[in-house]
């Protein structure tokens, strides 16, 4: 099986055309396989891809091998790979057909190594501010869509409260499919402070959607410019929020190509 790695800000994922997968029978076992840290070659998720004269069609599972609508990084990530492999240049366009509706990336610079996209995200949805009960506390949290579900707390921004409350949200009751969690905290209207719980995957360095996420969250609630800068971890991405949708500015680089030796059947049975 041939296998490219790409990551967004430390936000990677391993990307299989779908041709390459015909004779696969459980693919979210050989996602865990391929995604794990020490025994794989690791990952926060697997793409299944099959390209198109636009662009491409993907799929998407998490780590543990849960379906994901959508990552604002993995679709960058695919982006990037097609790009090298079809020469585009600054200005050229890809259409990303997601289980979110299609994502349109404009190649914005390629330094040679990270290739920067902006993105067109959607309008995000169902945004509302509600309380949810955390081990007899109300937490004020933002819940929305922006492609895949997310819950936005604004406020504290500090690893013990990612652990002890973004986690316990990601498989909160409240959330029969799990969520997306991010702590924020708006630094200067202009600038987003963010850390990340994944669901399916756990803290990530970075997440497309969700910069998108708090971006809205914040810009609803806590007073953030419609364009703003969003800095987890892995980095800084740009987010707008126009009259037509969400917008993503960021880049991504393609790490390696390699070839998974071991067949499926090898690895259910390990």
């Amino acid at each position: 099986m041939n296998i490219v790695k790409a990551h967004a800000y430390g936000n990677d994922f391993l990307l299989v055309q779908e041709s390459e997968l015909a004779s696969t029978s459980d693919r979210s076992a050989l996602a865990r396989e391929l995604c794990g840290r020490h025994r794989g070659i690791g990952a926060d998720g697997l793409i299944a891809y099959a390209s198109g004269p636009r662009g491409a069609r993907m799929n998407l599972l998490n780590a543990d091998g849960s379906y994901s609508e959508l990552s604002g990084n993995g679709v960058r990530c695919l982006a990037a790979a097609l790009a090298r492999t079809r020469s585009l240049t600054p200005g050229d366009l890809l259409e990303i057909d997601t289980d979110a509706g299609v994502k349109t990336l404009e190649l914005r610079s390629d330094d040679g190594r990270r290739l920067t996209f902006t993105s067109a995200m959607g309008a995000p949805e169902a945004i509302e501010q509600r309380a949810i009960d955390v081990d007899g506390a109300a937490i004020t949290a933002v819940t929305l869509r922006v492609g895949n579900p997310q819950c936005v707390v604004l406020g504290d921004v500090s690893e013990e409260r990612l652990h002890r409350v973004a986690a316990k949200l990601a498989v909160h009751p409240a959330f029969p499919k799990g969520t997306n969690v991010e702590l924020a905290r708006v630094e200067r209207p202009d600038l987003l402070r963010i850390l990340i719980w994944e669901r399916g995957v756990g803290p990530t360095e970075a997440s497309g959607t969700g910069a998108c996420a708090a971006a809205v969250a914040a810009i609803v609630y806590g007073g953030a410019a419609r364009d703003v800068e969003v800095v987890s971890p892995g980095g800084a991405q740009r987010v707008e929020w126009r009259a037509d949708g969400v917008y993503l500015t960021g880049w991504a680089e393609v790490l390696f190509h390699a070839h998974w030796m071991r067949s499926s059947a090898a690895a259910r049975n390990r």
